[in-house]
């Protein structure tokens, strides 16, 4: 099981964060609730590529001794079975979207270490299912007195511009840590346990 690592810097603070495996190690275990601190269960190794990092991390992971199951903590800059960052994709997204860029020119604002556009092609598909879900899941977070939203002309315009003043990072927080959902959706193989993750949509008014 994946939970997010609350971490917030850069890729080379995290490689040197975790190697304490006290930092952030979970009390519990998120899978059989059992109430006793999870053991170090050394790393699993991941791609990683970033607005101006490409390589590999490593990813903590723990062992509950109830159970016998592990716990990875992945960084929440980082997306579950995706190679790109949050921010990548988030960059990619609000240029080829928001912005009306073509697929390669946004490709190339999203990552200075490079990005195929046929990847992106891939993420706009996911965004646009997901889109409706994601104009009403997140809402708590972008309710700032004073500083609407408004309304949108359609489900991604709503989407993007409330991720975009939520935070991509924290929305994902949210979503993935609070309701187990994907931020581009879960591909039916991937949904945690087994489980289809549907949330319910929006009106692009509403």
């Amino acid at each position: 099981m994946q939970i997010l690592h609350p971490f917030a810097g850069s890729i080379q603070s995290y490689t040197e964060e975790i190697s304490d495996p006290n930092r952030d190690r979970p009390d519990h275990c998120p899978q059989c609730e059992a109430k006793h601190p999870l053991t170090g269960h050394g790393f699993y190794r991941r791609t990683l590529v970033d607005t101006a990092f490409d390589g590999v991390i490593r990813v903590r992971r723990y062992l509950c001794r109830s159970c016998k199951r592990t716990v990875s903590l992945l960084p929440e800059f980082a997306l579950p079975w995706l190679r790109f960052s949050v921010s990548v994709s988030a960059l990619f997204l609000l240029a080829r979207l928001l912005h009306g860029l073509t697929l390669v020119p946004a490709a190339r604002a999203a990552s200075q270490t490079g990005m195929p556009y046929q990847r992106g092609q891939f993420w706009v598909r996911r965004f646009q299912k997901q889109a409706p879900a994601l104009g009403l899941a997140p809402a708590p977070l972008a309710a700032t007195p004073g500083r609407p939203l408004g309304p949108a002309a359609d489900f991604v315009s709503r989407a993007l511009r409330m991720l975009d003043s939520i935070g991509w990072i924290a929305a994902h927080r949210f979503l993935f840590s609070q309701l187990r959902a994907h931020l581009l959706g879960w591909p039916a193989c991937l949904a945690p346990a087994g489980r289809r993750i549907t949330l319910a949509a929006a009106s692009p008014t509403s």
